[in-house]
């Protein structure tokens, strides 16, 4: 792919969530995700292999359904003659089965972490985290309009931590671990609608620092991190990011947690705050399992080993960047 069709796929990429987030009838919304759709598949496609076409196939398929679900939810919606609370209640549940679908959420996930793993990691994290923000804003407006969130939120906490137990792609248990955060943020929209944006953007910032340094030491399976990592600083620098992913404190992936536990204490959710806890424990205990091996392992540096792939300045600022939460604590208070 060149760079002008690059250029030009990335900005309608763009164009197509601003025109959803931006928009006042449901219809524009649709638009930006069809526009946001068409871009996507060629980026998808820039190398032409049998699994970047399989990728495309089904990343087409599911956001057409997803896509359709919405269009005829919001077409046939004047079009009932019954009462206007069945009316409403048929046209928000239709609408958010549509943004589940579209976002992989159970229990429409199955095909989430399947294309991931048949993605490069540039575009999978294009797909974990620019691709859900137009899905998310549209559930954000519905959110409070059913009340089958807490049982979709518990499901994909719950899916997120047991399915990436056997994995052994790191696209998989990235994808999984994608779809226990999504149960956060839905989580989220039922206090505020500015905290599951909050969430977004820190489980953005943290996801784009752990693909960076999978993309330069091209892992993309569980044995490939003691072959690659040499140096004691890389070593540390991949369990803080898996630390930091999990939600462990002092690290900076534990505030968004923090920010959602205090609002589901405030509002006496203990029920599905235990379950939301428990399976990040899970979660906690397959990223564990990823970094024992380079921590018990390879606990020594091979003369032959090839120098560092990430220069030391880079090393300490991903570092510093996930070691920051008491510093952010401290000025917020």
């Amino acid at each position: 792919m060149t760079n002008v069709s690059k250029m030009l796929f990335y900005s309608i990429m763009v164009l197509g969530t601003l025109l959803t987030l931006s928009s006042e009838t449901w219809l524009g919304m649709w638009m930006g995700l069809e526009m946001n759709l068409i871009a996507f598949i060629p980026i998808l496609y820039k190398s032409k292999n049998i699994m970047a076409s399989e990728s495309c196939m089904i990343y087409f398929l599911i956001q057409s359904l997803g896509s359709i679900l919405m269009l005829v939810s919001v077409l046939s919606n004047s079009l009932i003659t019954m009462s206007q609370f069945v009316i409403d209640y048929f046209f928000y549940s239709t609408l958010m089965f549509s943004m589940f679908i579209k976002l992989g959420v159970p229990p429409f996930h199955f095909w989430f972490p399947e294309i991931l793993d048949k993605m490069s990691w540039i575009d999978c994290m294009i797909l974990m985290t620019w691709q859900k923000i137009a899905p998310l804003s549209i559930l954000s407006l519905v959110s409070d309009k059913s009340n089958m969130l807490p049982v979709i939120i518990i499901l994909s906490t719950i899916t997120g931590a047991i399915g990436g137990l056997n994995q052994t792609s790191l696209r998989k248990i990235m994808g999984y671990s994608s779809i226990n955060h999504m149960g956060w943020m839905i989580a989220c929209m039922k206090f505020s609608n500015e905290l599951w944006m909050k969430y977004l953007v820190i489980y953005s910032i943290i996801l784009m620092m752990m693909i960076y340094t999978f993309n330069t030491y091209s892992s993309y399976t569980i044995n490939q991190f003691t072959s690659t990592m040499s140096s004691f600083m890389e070593k540390s620098l991949i369990i803080i990011l898996f630390m930091s992913l999990g939600g462990l404190p002092p690290f900076l992936g534990f505030l968004p947690k923090w920010m959602v536990i205090q609002e589901l204490i405030y509002s006496n959710s203990y029920t599905m705050l235990m379950i939301m806890i428990m399976s990040v424990l899970i979660t906690l205990f397959y990223y564990l399992r990823l970094v024992s091996t380079t921590i018990l392992i390879s606990n020594s540096t091979y003369k032959w080993f090839p120098e560092s792939s990430l220069n030391m300045n880079m090393q300490m600022l991903l570092i510093i960047a996930n070691i920051s939460l008491p510093v952010i604590s401290t000025f917020s208070i």
